[in-house]
């Protein structure tokens, strides 16, 4: 297997090779003065079948830039095949034109990274299902629930409740809340304008117990904090949970999320965590992407991972 890495997560990648073992390929990263981003593999990858692990980071623009740059890289070099294993896939959230004159932005960059030169795209968790289609490649989405299972199971918590922060995560969360054996709560929400949310109202029955709030990412954290001060409302118990697989953690987040009480903030590195506050778990993802990798290179089914 040859693994090449970009700079958004050498720690990722190197923990990916660890798991692999094998190591890291030699590839030449750097910018201009101009602030062009210049790429250039140090090795031979003719005829061969190429990982390149580049996340969406803090600077999705440059992530981009940077993996479309490699990609054609090493198309140009005559690889045979090219992977990209991205867990974090920028963009995302901008799946639809929800409001007049906007671009449908995550196809866009579905175009670019095929065009680039991708074959295929390993990725985690996307917000959307509908994303997947945007693609004209083979594109494998994993599932972190089962890292958070298995992390959650062994604190055995009574009485438990996924929460999902809307009605779009509630399938989601329902599916945690089946590999939890626990009750399911949705709240709807509203959101005035980017990055602010009010809860409006909680379906499900929450009062006087724990509750783990599930989403893909937290971003702001204003959601989040949002979420849940409607649960303590409607009398739920004050240790309350958040899970979410993408810590992108801007804006203000770290400084929301060191006030805010949870009983423990629980992520994975599907990206560079920036900052660290009291509570904060993060769960690594390398193990359960290095199987899937194994998987793919042996021709096995990916899905046999999830059955085990």
């Amino acid at each position: 297997m040859h693994l090449f890495a970009g700079s958004s997560h050498l720690a990722l990648a190197e923990d990916l090779a660890k798991q692999l073992k094998v190591k890291l390929g030699k590839l030449s990263l750097k910018n201009f003065s101009s602030g062009e981003c210049y790429v250039k593999f140090d090795e031979s990858v003719r005829g061969k079948d190429v990982y390149i692990v580049q996340t969406g980071s803090s600077t999705p623009n440059e992530d981009l830039i940077e993996l479309f740059l490699i990609c054609q890289a090493a198309k140009l070099s005559f690889a045979s095949y090219v992977h990209v294993v991205m867990p974090h896939f920028p963009y995302a959230r901008q799946d639809r034109v929800a409001e007049p004159r906007e671009p449908i932005s995550a196809k866009l960059m579905a175009h670019l990274l095929e065009t680039s030169g991708a074959d295929h795209v390993i990725t985690l968790d996307l917000h959307s299902d509908q994303i997947q289609g945007f693609f004209n490649i083979p594109v494998d989405v994993l599932d972190a629930r089962p890292v958070f299972a298995a992390y959650f199971k062994k604190k055995k918590i009574k009485d438990l409740v996924i929460v999902s922060t809307d009605a779009g995560g509630a399938k989601r969360a329902k599916k945690f809340a089946d590999m939890m054996e626990a009750d399911l709560a949705i709240m709807h929400k509203t959101r005035a304008e980017h990055h602010k949310a009010e809860i409006l109202e909680v379906v499900g029955n929450v009062q006087g117990r724990t509750c783990i709030i599930f989403d893909d990412m937290i971003d702001t954290a204003g959601s989040l904090l949002s979420a849940k001060d409607a649960l303590i409302k409607r009398g739920a118990h004050k240790e309350i949970y958040a899970a979410a697989t993408h810590p992108v953690f801007s804006g203000e987040a770290i400084a929301r999320l060191t006030k805010a009480g949870f009983a423990e903030v629980v992520v994975t590195d599907s990206m560079p965590v920036e900052g660290t506050f009291k509570g904060l778990t993060v769960l690594p993802i390398a193990p359960m992407l290095a199987e899937v990798m194994k998987h793919i290179e042996s021709k096995e089914s990916v899905t046999q991972i999830y059955k085990k």
